[in-house]
């Protein structure tokens, strides 16, 4: 068994956004406490040369010893950039964390004192503030047909001792089905018995996939309103890249997380459910009809973004 050197390992992945991720960089400098000791693994994840060398002489200047960069070959995605860093990873704790993330207050901090103190949280993520320091919704309820079919307000109301209020205000720490992908605190012990992110996955619903395999060994996910942090909404994925080639590849991901959680019937069930609704939807919104005939066809993995992945010289 190996000596575990770091309390907390801070994974972030770049991709072509390089001035995000030296922002997210000096913020986690900045706003994390030294009674703690932890380390920055940064992931490329397959980004232009000249975005990757732009952070590596960032890194670099910067002449940390806890802060190493690696880089991928390929794009792997959110779940496989992850996997890529977990594995360079030395420290009891986790902590995925978007590249367009700021930190306010020591987030990190907060969270490990509740980790220690929480024997059964898995992880834990705090509350989120947009860009113009407004709350943002900061978990959410399981991928599921029921969600998808009657929507989220109304599980709310008829489960509301598991399925809180998503946009109440809370001041304890609070059970709930997974927090924000954006910030993402392991106990690392957990992550690694459920073998961490489904790198299947290329984009999309990671984080509800692993929360529900942890619940299953009953282990908690818990959101945490003492804790907070920035993050600027989407821009790790870029504003122009939300066309419906995006829609597609969120359907894609959310169908294949409800039929390896729940089974081939909810997955047939509720695909007939979005072949009529956009099939009427594609009637009035033609570009829709792209996603439609995704559907119809089963929203295949073979037809994933991460399919057209490739490898850098």
């Amino acid at each position: 068994m190996r000596d575990i050197k770091f309390d907390v390992a801070i994974i972030i992945i770049n991709y072509n956004s390089s001035e995000f991720t030296q922002k997210c960089i000096q913020s986690v400098l900045e706003n994390t406490t030294g009674t703690i000791s932890y380390e920055i693994i940064v992931v490329d994840n397959a980004s232009k040369n000249k975005d990757y060398e732009v952070l590596k002489n960032y890194i670099s200047e910067l002449k940390n010893t806890n802060i190493s960069l690696y880089r991928s070959r390929i794009n792997t995605g959110f779940g496989g950039g992850n996997m890529y860093g977990m594995q360079f990873a030395n420290a009891n704790y986790y902590l995925f964390l978007n590249n367009d993330t700021l930190l306010i207050k020591d987030p990190i901090k907060i969270c490990y004192d509740f980790m220690e103190k929480t024997e059964d949280a898995a992880l834990c993520g705090p509350q989120i503030f947009n860009e113009y320091h407004k709350k943002e919704v900061s978990f959410d309820h399981f991928t599921s047909i029921g969600r998808e079919i009657f929507g989220k307000k109304m599980l709310e109301f008829i489960f509301p001792g598991t399925k809180p209020n998503r946009r109440k205000q809370y001041t304890m720490p609070l059970s709930v089905d997974y927090v924000n992908g954006s910030f993402m605190f392991f106990r690392a012990m957990d992550f690694d018995s459920v073998g961490g992110f489904d790198t299947t996955i290329f984009l999309y619903f990671e984080e509800s996939d692993i929360c529900y395999r942890l619940k299953k060994k009953n282990r908690k996910t818990y959101f945490i309103p003492s804790a907070s942090y920035l993050h600027y909404q989407g821009m790790s994925i870029q504003k122009a890249a939300w066309n419906i080639r995006t829609k597609i590849e969120l359907k894609t991901s959310m169908f294949y997380v409800i039929r390896k959680n729940y089974g081939y019937l909810h997955y047939q069930i509720l695909r007939m459910f979005f072949i009529l609704r956009y099939g009427l939807v594609s009637i009035v919104k033609p570009k829709y009809f792209k996603l439609f005939h995704r559907i119809l066809i089963g929203l295949p993995m073979g037809k994933s973004l991460k399919q057209e992945q490739r490898i850098l010289p």
